[in-house]
């Protein structure tokens, strides 16, 4: 019997990518369900077969896509991670959307042009990328989304208390270790402004949180049980290396390490797999502590991603990867714009002493060969030491135990901080946007125009006959020209120097909106330590236990401070880079442009 589905969403197939253009109110009939990755195979009313995101149609049977015609169970799993229930007790029955994720391009603006002799950035105004030396990009910075990808609006992160890290989507077949899944459920758009809806079909960043999404989230142990009283009270010895915390000059701080880490992502190539009827971009990863490539798909950063979420995520903020997107993977600008924000992203993670230095990380760098790369994946995945449990291979060397009053009141501080410069950077980033367009649209035009009324005006002069004027109407031509070559320039400097700023402030972006879950883990750590004489007085826990949490909130909050003063010297770092770096290619645009007057100048002549 054959299997008929209701197409939920237009979607438009890659070209030589065997798959199948489909329009939303569509019906198809299925005809392989079993192709795996999220895809399913039909064909049309038009006899045309291919493949189809299987989250994109909705059976009109009541018949899953299972091979023994059974539906499976949902993959459930809930965030407790501040519920009082043990975690060997600690369930909750909550029923998944169905509702597939609409599909998410980048957030590139369009930038309308009616002058044909205006320049074409206006269509991709975050493209632009020099080629460096190494065969990456000369620009390092990555674009991150804010909020949770649990499908929670992050408009309100600031205000929560800390009701678990956000998540990553790992997506159907993401156990295999063959790595199948290439198509890319949308996790959110990719630009900058705060809300771009409209500007040529993109969606405002953070929009796909707030939408229905299917999906089998899968167990993250340190979420999925239940708080810091679990690390608190904890009879567990942690095993491994210990993360040592110092006393610095700005107070506690993560050991760093004498040569600094880093990798250079280039060289993308696509590859294919299933027999060819599925591609995938392959990116080279260079780390400087070995110099031998190795080579990684967007899917193995997402691994990565999700494993230090899940290893660090109680006490340090990891920004979001570079978004998904499932059209257009394979264009080169695209290709372009993502392997520079995977270089951005991995940039930061290089500079982390602790994230760096970790097992999964190491092996993501530095891998042998295939069964090097599959035993350390599995070995990572059975990592005890996740979630809240981090805190206890961290060790305070030689520092004395906190006051939680002070420990609050630096915490409370360091939330406002990071409140208002969230807001701050966004503000940067809605106005950079409306300068952007500017730049690329009516500005340029005005030069253009400009220059065209010198023109004009050196033609009517010229047809006047009169000899003796031949100098002024070749300057007043000269000058016309002058002003074209200007509205140019204005039309491409953008990409020279607003593109890195702009970079520079999404990502901060994304790392801010990480903050508040990080914050809110420490808070219910130190309520947990003011319960503790209640729970003495009935028998719940002994003298001994409070020493314990209090000793191990101490340990909790040397980590927050750590953290909070990597944050600020990275800051510090970044924006005074990325400020010189701008000004510096301002400079020479306004330096270029008054050489070009000057010039325009000297051709008209003195009377």
């Amino acid at each position: 019997m054959e299997t008929k589905a209701q197409v939920l969403y237009d979607f438009t197939a890659e070209p030589g990518n065997n798959e199948l253009s489909v329009r939303e109110g569509e019906t198809i009939t299925i005809t392989n369900q079993g192709v795996g990755g999220g895809w399913i195979e039909a064909r049309n009313s038009r006899g045309v077969v291919g493949l189809v995101p299987e989250d994109y149609i909705e059976v009109n049977q009541a018949q899953p896509f299972s091979s023994g015609g059974k539906a499976a169970p949902l993959d459930l799993s809930v965030f407790d991670s501040h519920m009082p229930t043990p975690a060997s007790t600690a369930q909750v029955d909550v029923a998944q959307p169905e509702t597939p994720v609409t599909p998410v391009t980048p957030v590139i603006p369009v930038f309308s042009s009616t002058s044909t002799d205006e320049t074409s950035n206006g269509n991709d105004p975050w493209a632009g990328f020099d080629n460096n030396a190494s065969g990456g990009f000369s620009n390092n910075w990555a674009a991150q989304p804010e909020g949770t990808e649990t499908g929670k609006s992050s408009n309100n992160a600031w205000q929560s208390g800390g009701h678990g890290h956000p998540q990553a989507y790992q997506g159907p077949g993401a156990e295999d270790d063959d790595w199948d899944e290439e198509w890319d459920d949308a996790k959110s758009s990719g630009g900058y402004a705060e809300s771009e809806a409209g500007e040529g079909g993109a969606i405002n960043r953070g929009g796909a949180h707030g939408t229905s999404m299917k999906i089998a989230l899968n167990k993250f142990p340190g979420f999925s049980k239940s708080g810091p009283e679990l690390y608190l009270l904890s009879k567990q010895t942690s095993k491994g290396n210990k993360l040592p915390v110092y006393r610095g000059e700005v107070g506690p701080v993560w050991a760093y390490p004498e040569v600094q880490l880093d990798c250079v992502v280039a060289d993308p190539k696509k590859g294919s797999k299933m027999y060819g009827l599925k591609s995938y971009i392959e990116y080279q990863v260079t780390p400087t502590t070995t110099n031998k490539p190795v080579n990684h798909r967007y899917k193995h950063f997402d691994w990565l991603y999700e494993r230090l979420l899940d290893k660090f995520g109680s006490a340090i903020p990891i920004p979001c990867l570079p978004d998904k997107q499932v059209t257009g993977r394979f264009e080169e600008e695209f290709i372009k714009m993502r392997m520079e924000r995977l270089q951005g992203w991995m940039t930061r993670m290089c500079r982390h002493p602790v994230v760096s230095s970790s097992d999964v990380f190491q092996l993501f760098l530095t891998y042998r060969d295939e069964k090097d790369w599959k035993m350390g994946k599995r070995k990572s995945e059975k990592d005890e030491n996740v979630g809240v449990m981090i805190f206890s291979m961290i060790e305070p060397e030689g520092l004395p135990d906190l006051d939680m009053v002070e420990v609050e009141q630096k915490c409370e501080q360091f939330s406002r901080f990071t409140k208002t410069m969230d807001d701050g950077v966004k503000d940067l980033l809605t106005i950079g946007n409306e300068h952007w367009k500017r730049c690329t649209g009516p500005l340029p035009k005005e030069y253009q125009r400009i220059g065209k009324a010198f023109q004009n005006l050196s033609s009517v002069f010229t047809s006047s006959g009169y000899e003796g004027e031949a100098t002024l109407t070749d300057a007043l031509t000269a000058a016309g020209k002058t002003y074209e070559e200007i509205a140019q320039m204005v039309a491409e400097q953008p990409r020279k120097d607003l593109h890195f700023l702009m970079e520079t402030n999404n990502e901060y972006k994304g790392l801010l909106g990480c903050f508040p879950d990080t914050i809110g883990v420490h808070k219910a750590a130190i309520e947990k330590v003011k319960e503790a004489d209640k729970l003495v007085a009935t028998s719940k826990i002994t003298n001994s236990d409070k020493v314990t949490m209090a000793k191990r909130a101490s340990t909790m909050s040397y980590a927050l401070q750590a953290e909070m003063n990597h944050f600020h010297s990275n800051r510090i770092y970044d924006y005074n880079r990325v400020m010189q770096q701008y000004l510096e290619q301002q400079v020479k645009f306004y330096e270029t442009i008054a050489e070009k007057l000057r010039h325009a100048h000297s051709r008209f002549t003195t009377m």
